[in-house]
């Protein structure tokens, strides 16, 4: 079983750069189930609209994960309710609309993969305890009873956070990654227990920025100079950034995991 994990895709370069190589990454690498973050997807790097998730989902993408950007878009309050493909964090407040997990099927039907995202308490948006939460989840989706593999997206400021995450779900998930800083880490790795780990598997867009944003506004916006203006995406070629888990249909548990790095200058 090959799982395909995308790092935050950021506005149009990060939404050129799937539509470029999506389809061959799932053809090269024989991907079972893809997952990617879209809610930086937007023109202006910030959310994401319904005819953007309905694009990647026509491209082969099989679940939309996000994070504290998940709101900026008027029209997504709406559209989660009805498509249970895009997730929000699990640990919004109570009564938030959509869902912040959810049990799929891969690609030939012959697998469930249960998908959850959740959203990291320190530096973020108001949150309720993303561990406890975690625990509360695990009630509903247990790895080779309910489900063949789980699949954890934590969207969070700070390495430590996301690193604990990664041992509270090691043994007990398929794998798990830290999205939002936008920068992949090089510790891409199999724990003790079996689970899949990065701290963060980067960005889909143009690393000739700050982390997305056009590097001479980002400048501007730092040395408080006046013709600065609010952040906007760079416009370069984008760079895919992910993770690839070979995942054991026995256990559930990841066997290898391969950093991917594909296109624009960060491949270079």
């Amino acid at each position: 079983m090959k799982i395909l994990i995308l790092g935050d895709v950021v506005g149009s370069s990060g939404r050129q750069a799937i539509k470029k190589y999506l389809s061959q990454i799932i053809e090269k690498y024989r991907i079972n189930f893809s997952i990617i973050n879209g809610e930086n997807a937007a023109d202006d790097g910030k959310g994401i609209t319904k005819d953007i998730a309905e694009e990647f989902f026509s491209l082969g993408v099989d679940v939309i994960t996000s994070g504290n950007h998940i709101w900026d878009k008027k029209n997504t309050l709406s559209y989660i309710e009805k498509e249970n493909r895009l997730l929000r964090p699990a640990n919004l407040v109570a009564g938030s609309p959509g869902k912040g997990f959810e049990i799929y099927f891969s690609k030939n039907k012959e697998y469930k993969i249960g998908v959850i995202n959740l959203m990291g308490n320190v530096f973020m948006t108001k949150t309720d305890n993303v561990f406890q939460t975690a625990r509360d989840i695990l009630k509903k989706i247990t790895l080779k009873k309910n489900v063949d593999f789980i699949v954890v997206d934590f969207h969070g400021e700070i390495t430590s956070e996301k690193m604990a995450a990664g041992y509270f779900f090691d043994g007990i998930a398929t794998c798990v990654v830290g999205t939002h800083t936008h920068i992949p880490t090089a510790d891409t790795r199999v724990l003790e227990k079996g689970t899949a780990y990065q701290t963060d598997i980067g960005m889909c867009g143009d690393y000739n920025s700050v982390i997305g944003m056009n590097k001479e506004n980002s400048l501007k916006r730092f040395l408080k100079d006046k013709d600065a203006i609010q952040h906007f995406p760079a416009l370069g070629e984008g760079t895919i950034s992910g993770i690839i888990v070979d995942a054991d249909e026995k256990t559930g548990l990841a066997k290898k995991a391969t950093r991917l790095i594909l296109g624009g200058i960060l491949e270079k």
